[in-house]
Parts: C-alpha cells; structure tokens; sequence
C-alpha cells in the first residue's frame, strides 16, 4: 500500500497541524489547497502550469468523467494522471454532490442561510431536477444529452477505480441547508449504508486490480448543521470496518452555514480519528480557508478561484475586484504587487482589463493562473505559519487586509 498520513507538527492552542500525505503519485504537504480539474483539466490552464504554480494535486469529477469521455477509456489510457499528463496525486469526488446540485438543490448554491426556510425540493424557478435519490442509489439524467445513468455505491467505486485517482470518495447523499430535520436523518442513515457498501466494493475491485497503484479510499460525512447528526456521522464512520477494511480518510460534506463553518468543522473533527487525514469539499474562499486549517483540515478542493477568474475577478492581498471595470483601463500595475505567479510578474491589470474587454480566451488563462497561485500560497504560507509558530498574527494580517470593493470581507 503506497498511501500514508504523517503529522509532522501539532498546534497546541487549535486543531491545526501539519502532515504528509503520501500517494503512489507522490506527496502532499498539507495543509494544501486542491485545484479543481472538473473534467480532467483546470478550465483554460495546462496542467504544466498548474504544477509551476505549485499546485501539489488536482481533483477531477467522478460523474462528469463518467458521462465524457467515459471511465472505460481513463482507464484503457493508463490512469487519470497519465490521460490529463499530471504526474502527480490525484483526487475524485463520488457524484454524490450531483445528487445536491441535478437533485433537490437544482440551480442552487451550497452556501445558503440556514435560517430562511425548510423545504426538501428548492429546484430553482423554471427548472426540472436531473437526479432522483432512492436507497439503493441515485438515478440522473444527463445534462449532455437527456439519457438516464444509475449511480449506486458500487458503481461509484467502479467508476473510480477505473478513473484511477489516488484518493477516491464514497458514495453520499448531499443534502441543502433548506431540507427539513427528518430528511437529513434520513439522508445520513442511507449515506451510512451507502459507506459499508463502499468498502465491500473497494476491497473487492482492490483485489481484483491489484496491479494497480493503492486508491486511498475516504468516507464522507454529513449532518448539515445539526450537532448531533455530524457527531453521529463521524463516530459512525471513523469507526467503520467492512469487508476487514477501514477508510484512509474522510471528507466533509454537504451545504454548509459559513457563519458556521468553524463550529460544524470542529464538531466532525474533534469524533474522527486524529490519525487520518480529513479533507472539506467544496470550500475555497480565502477567509474560509483559515477557518479550516485552524479546525483541523488538511486539504480543500474548490472550483472558486477557477470559476470567478473566467468572469474577471481576482483576488489580492487587499480584496478581491473585477478586472473589467473601467478603473483599471489605464492602470500598469500587476494585478497584486505581492504576488509572485506569471501573470502578476508578466502582465499589467491595463492589459488584463483589455483582453477580458475584448473576449480574449488568453484572459481566462493568465486570471485562472493568478486565482490559482494566490489560494494554493496562501495555504502554503498558513502551513509555514503553523511551523514557524505565528498562524494567529498571520491570519489576523491576512484578515485585516482583505476586503471586497464593496467593503464585504467575505466571498
């Protein structure tokens, strides 16, 4: 087995430590920030930048690979690593979130107020959801061409296990803050069943595939923002043993109340075992990312910094802004003067301003590189802070720095 977790350093005064997690594919200094490649590709960027940026590994999608090109094909191809040419470790989430976002949060985001209403339907307006969840497993319809897939326990870990990822997810129904108290007992008791039937799975396919490198297989816990039903999740699940085997590590899910990130976090956190390494789906944004690593995270994937660059927004060590406003037209500074990836050492926010003006595909890439290099060094500068004893004070400069235009400190 090529997969381990090492602490290297634990803080006294929080969660917070510092690990290596080590994969066939290589090593992960965490905390790290895990780009996401949704479909085997960071949109816009090669995966030659993504490691000259310092991405230490990418995460891809397990249902968006399923559809296209097909797992069949990863797998003919020699492993995820080797089709998308990245030689280092790799991750793929289950298609449990797409039972959230082409299910009962159709058209909606996760970050939602958990105070407004319950409701276990919040299709948006004018929408039909592609998902449809049952116990044995989720039917979708496809959003590329209207046919119907069946994704269950096994099939998820079929799925991943020929994509090939280091670091595999189990199969979970991901639930919205707005679904009601009775539906979240419901959707963690079928995520527990669905996680013993994932162990089965991967022992089997394990056996079978043995002549590929170890998948680290990590289980999933949800709960939304009631204390009892993460606690009860994580207990459940740190403890589980199937098939004479146990989870590598564990993912935390769901849609989550960021007023209480912190609190949900350490609830999960201070149940899992200390032992394995606890990855958070889904949560990217600069000031959350603190929030994480002092709770005991160890890695985060999020599509934010990806996404928010195709639409001009960037972030610095001052806020975050939009670089088609006209007040950039004639400015010849880099986008952040602090900030050591390409973009900000070759180009000026005038010229950045001019080829998202002009619908240049150029100013995806050059907005996606910074985006990217900004939130992968700012977890690495939060891992030398935790070594080096000063993660409060470098937090609370951070913090005291980073703002919206709009005067909003939070993404």
């Amino acid at each position: 087995m090529d997969f381990s977790f090492d602490i290297r350093h634990a803080s006294s005064d929080s969660l917070a430590r510092v690990g290596t997690i080590t994969t066939p594919h290589g090593q992960i200094q965490t905390p790290a920030f895990i780009p996401v490649g949704t479909k085997a590709t960071v949109k816009s960027v090669l995966p030659e930048a993504m490691a000259d940026l310092g991405a230490q590994a990418l995460l891809a999608n397990a249902y968006h690979l399923y559809l296209q090109p097909g797992t069949d094909i990863i797998d003919e191809a020699g492993g995820l690593s080797e089709f998308m040419n990245w030689p280092g470790p790799t991750f793929t989430d289950s298609g449990g979130f797409q039972v959230l976002s082409l299910g009962v949060g159709f058209k909606k985001v996760l970050a939602m107020d958990s105070k407004t209403f319950r409701a276990d339907d919040v299709i948006a307006d004018n929408k039909a959801r592609l998902a449809h969840v049952d116990d044995e497993g989720v039917t979708f319809k496809s959003h590329l061409d209207g046919s119907i897939h069946r994704f269950t326990p096994e099939i998820s870990m079929q799925v991943q296990h020929q994509i090939g990822a280091d670091i595999i997810f189990a199969f979970d129904e991901c639930t919205t803050l707005h679904n009601t108290r009775g539906y979240q007992e419901q959707a963690i008791d079928r995520t527990h069943a669905w996680a013993l039937r994932c162990l089965d799975e991967h022992r089997k396919l394990s056996e079978e595939r043995k002549i590929n490198p170890y998948q680290a297989l990590f289980g999933v816990i949800q709960g939304a923002q009631y204390e009892d039903l993460r606690k009860k999740a994580a207990s459940d699940l740190g403890q589980m043993q199937s098939s004479g085997i146990k989870f590598d590590g564990f993912g935390i899910g769901g849609a989550m109340d960021k007023e209480a990130l912190g609190t949900i976090i350490t609830w999960v956190n201070e149940v899992l075992p200390e032992d394995k390494p606890k990855h958070l789906l889904g949560i990217g944004a600069p000031e959350d990312l603190f929030v994480g690593v002092e709770n005991g995270i160890d890695t985060f994937d999020c599509v934010l910094a990806s996404r928010i660059a195709r639409t001009s927004a960037v972030y610095t060590m001052e806020g975050r802004f939009n670089l088609s406003n006209s007040r950039f037209k004639r400015d010849f500074t880099a986008i952040d003067d602090e900030c050591d990836c390409y973009t900000c050492t070759h180009y000026t926010r005038a010229y950045m301003h001019h080829v998202f003006r002009s619908k240049e595909i150029i100013a995806a890439t050059l907005a996606t590189i910074h985006n990217e290099r900004f939130i992968v060094r700012l977890v690495d500068q939060m891992r030398q802070a935790l070594l080096d004893g000063n993660f409060i004070d470098m937090k609370a400069d951070f913090l005291g720095r980073y703002k919206h235009r709009s005067g909003q400190s939070r993404d």
